[in-house]
């Protein structure tokens, strides 16, 4: 079982953090996989792609193929782009649970569905908060979980945005870099957000892409983060008869299952940001999580 780390090589802000975890240890350089460079120190790896991983499925199952060892976790360092042009470092979760089953998602990812997230999520937030006072300029935030590439393995992107201007951004490499060497215990350390098996998961429902919610409940000690679902990805319908439909059903479902598969033996709840809804869709969504025995708590009963 290894870490693997996927870096994307038409990516700046990917291959910079990739470079600064090459200076960090005496990586070893391994046969091409696939023709593709790749390295090797303790029980991490590194893959290069010649661009982007965001369409590059299934490559837990083609490194388990190509090399015989298995992958516990991948990580993604990247680039992260938005609108707004601000200076940030980021987390997230992936997966198009919204999307549907006929549609091809926008960007990578299997429709209908989401991989597992990675157990890391919260503690790497909360070491992140904690090492990143250096760059002022820099939002911090998790985000949603949103994109591809389809994997079956449990997975986290870390990234720097959100354009050209800080895509390249040295000191935040480094700073990134430094998140996934200690994350990953490669510093001699026993690594940052080792699921254990006990405790309390929370998937967060509604909100912004920029995870609110999830930002608030991971800064605490002791608190594990699944997927996170904005409000984009609970998508209702009702139609004139009050037939409740829309993805929303399958995106909490899917979420839910897939963060007990990264999560075995936890309590999964929920925490739901019920401005984000109408009455009825947050009638809906309690009559799921009902169905499902998850329970559905207030913020001030997580932390």
């Amino acid at each position: 079982m290894v870490s693997l780390i996927l870096v994307s090589g038409g990516d700046i802000a990917s291959t910079n953090q990739a470079d600064e975890l090459l200076k960090m240890a005496d990586w070893t350089e391994m046969s091409p996989i696939e023709g593709l460079p790749a390295y090797s120190y303790k029980d991490a790896r590194m893959w290069w792609m010649k661009d982007g991983c965001l369409w590059e499925d299934d490559l837990d199952k083609r490194w388990l193929q190509a090399t015989g060892e298995k992958p516990s976790e991948i990580i993604f360092p990247s680039r992260h782009s938005a609108a707004s042009g601000n200076a940030s470092l980021t987390l997230h979760p992936i997966g198009t649970m919204q999307v549907p089953e006929e549609q091809v998602p926008d960007y990578g990812g299997k429709a209908g569905d989401c991989p597992p997230p990675n157990p890391r999520i919260a503690a790497w937030w909360r070491e992140m908060n904690r090492v990143a006072s250096d760059l002022s300029e820099f939002d911090l935030s998790l985000e949603t979980t949103h994109h591809g590439p389809w994997i079956e393995t449990p997975s986290l992107f870390i990234e720097i945005g959100s354009t050209a201007e800080t895509w390249g951004h040295e000191n935040a490499a480094k700073l990134l870099a430094g998140i996934i060497y200690r994350g990953l215990g490669l510093d001699g350390s026993s690594g940052l957000g080792n699921w254990n098996g006990e405790g309390r998961v929370v998937v967060t429902l509604g909100g912004g892409h920029y995870a609110p919610r999830g930002n608030l409940l991971a800064s605490h000690d002791g608190i594990w983060i699944g997927h996170m679902l904005a409000t984009y990805a609970l998508p209702f319908t009702k139609d004139e008869s009050g037939n409740v439909g829309g993805m929303w059903e399958n995106s909490i479902r899917k979420a839910i299952a897939a963060t007990k598969l990264g999560f075995p033996g936890g309590e999964v709840i929920c925490s739901m940001d019920k401005k984000a809804f109408k009455g009825w869709q947050r009638q809906a969504i309690r009559d799921l999580l009902d169905e499902l025995s998850v329970p559905l708590l207030k913020s001030s009963e997580i932390i």
